[in-house]
C-alpha cells in the first residue's frame, strides 16, 4: 500500500495511472520532449482532443510537475508548455512503449497473415 497526497493507492502501478494515465497525458509529454510549446501549437498536434478535456489534462499534468507552464505578458499574451526534469525522466519509459506498441502491431499482422494462409 502506497500512501501520496492523502491517498491510498494499492500498488505503485495504480498511483503511476493515476499520474500519467489515460489517453491524452502521455501524447502531450512526447509533443513536449520535442521542443517547448505554445498552447494552440500543442492542441493543434493532437486535433482529436475537445478543449477542455485538453485544458484538464494540461492543468493535471502541471499539478503533478511534470510539465511548466510559463505565461508571458506581452501586447499579445502567450502560454508556453514544456517539460520539467520530472517529465523528462518519463520519456525512456514512454519511447519503450513506442517500441512495444510497433513491435506488436508487426506480430499481430504476421499472426493474422499466417491465419490467413492456413484458412483459419
Amino acid at each position: 500500500m502506497i500512501k501520496f497526497n492523502h491517498i491510498e493507492y494499492n500498488c505503485a502501478m495504480e498511483l503511476t495511472i493515476e499520474i500519467i494515465g489515460g489517453k491524452w497525458k502521455p501524447l502531450i509529454i512526447w509533443y513536449l520532449a520535442e521542443k517547448t510549446m505554445r498552447f494552440c501549437e500543442l492542441k493543434r498536434s493532437m486535433p482529436h482532443i475537445t478543449q477542455k478535456m485538453f485544458t484538464q489534462q494540461l492543468k493535471a499534468l502541471e499539478k503533478s510537475g511534470l510539465i511548466k507552464r510559463v505565461v508571458y505578458t506581452e501586447k499579445s499574451p502567450k502560454v508556453e508548455y514544456s517539460l520539467t526534469d520530472v517529465g523528462k525522466s518519463l520519456l525512456p519509459i514512454l519511447s519503450t512503449l513506442c517500441e512495444w506498441g510497433v513491435n506488436y502491431t508487426r506480430s499481430v499482422e504476421s499472426s493474422d497473415k499466417v491465419e490467413a494462409k492456413i484458412g483459419l
